[in-house]
């Protein structure tokens, strides 16, 4: 379970002078986990960046060759103080990513302790802006998302999951989870089977899956549309990323408070523990790697997609 690891992120996360180092002060308790935080300054304002690293008992971290998986809070700020009071609905990525980190540490605690490491990441501002978005106004940030991807995506991940709250649309109409199809160097791939089984797992019903499209694999600041910024960490690694999006039956702004459901940010939470469990010892896949490669030999590179395009290049 991981309610309990979800409500102490929430009530913890919900306050105006929360910040990194008080995220880092919930794995006091875990000696074994690592957790650095930085503060990062931007246009309108600061936010914090934070890096939790769980170890695994054959992780590449002490020497070992298992494999290393990431999961990435993605949101644009937990609140929009002070235009609006309370923490809002686009906290939810952030929330998961943090209770994901603090369910492994127990884990860990508790003697299970996983194959590979894995890296967990995401960034703690109580005070970002918002902006206009169709059909509701999304979560702004105060730093670009360049810069969130250079903190939030790290090398070392081989697979990245990023949890972002998804309810400013009309495409999934949904209360709970949904996953994408796996993204890898600017294609677009089929949805992973393995992630299926455990989302069937996990959430106790059939998979709910949602459709992405070229612009959404694109970076920001291109003049596209883009669905939100969840599979934005895929334009800065060629690792898999699969996106999982906190979802609602109505489309809900990022910028409104009220309108987080802790149970589903706990769905996400568990899903994605299940996953890190899987990644790390060999079990589950995000995508066919020799049917990557025939792609790849019949239609070639796809990366200048996780480019700004050709106008960046004249």
């Amino acid at each position: 379970m991981s309610l309990k690891q979800t409500m102490t992120v929430f009530e913890t996360m919900d306050s105006a002078y929360v910040n990194g180092e008080t995220i880092k002060e919930l794995f006091t308790a875990y000696p074994g986990v690592s957790v650095a935080v930085q503060t990062v300054a931007g246009a309108e304002g600061s936010t914090d960046f934070v890096k939790i690293v769980v170890p695994g008992k054959n992780g590449k971290s002490t020497g070992g060759s298992a494999r290393t998986f990431g999961i990435i809070g993605r949101l644009g700020g937990i609140g929009a103080r002070p235009s609006r009071i309370g923490m809002v609905s686009d906290a939810d990525g952030a929330v998961a990513a943090i209770a994901c980190a603090l369910k492994l540490a127990e884990m860990q605690k508790n003697g299970d302790v996983l194959d590979g490491d894995v890296i967990i990441s995401t960034h703690i501002c109580p005070n970002a802006p918002t902006q206009p978005h169709e059909p509701v106004d999304f979560m702004g940030s105060p730093v670009d998302i360049l810069t969130m991807n250079r903190y939030e995506v790290s090398d070392e991940m081989e697979a990245i999951l990023s949890i972002d709250t998804t309810k400013g649309n009309r495409i999934v109409n949904h209360k709970g989870i949904a996953i994408s199809p796996t993204v890898k160097e600017g294609y677009i791939l089929r949805i992973s089977e393995d992630l299926l089984r455990i989302m069937e797992m996990t959430t106790g019903q059939l998979p709910v899956t949602f459709p992405i499209t070229q612009q959404d694999i694109t970076p920001y600041g291109n003049d596209l549309f883009h669905i939100n910024s969840i599979l934005q960490p895929a334009v800065a690694t060629d690792a898999p990323v699969v996106g999982v999006a906190i979802t609602a039956q109505t489309a809900v702004p990022g910028c409104g408070t009220g309108a987080s459901h802790e149970t589903d940010i706990a769905l996400a939470v568990k899903f994605a523990v299940e996953v890190a469990k899987e990644y790390t010892n060999g079990t589950t896949s995000f995508y066919d790697e020799q049917e990557f490669a025939h792609m790849n030999r019949r239609y070639g590179s796809m990366k200048i997609f996780q480019t700004m395009g050709v106008e960046a290049h004249n």
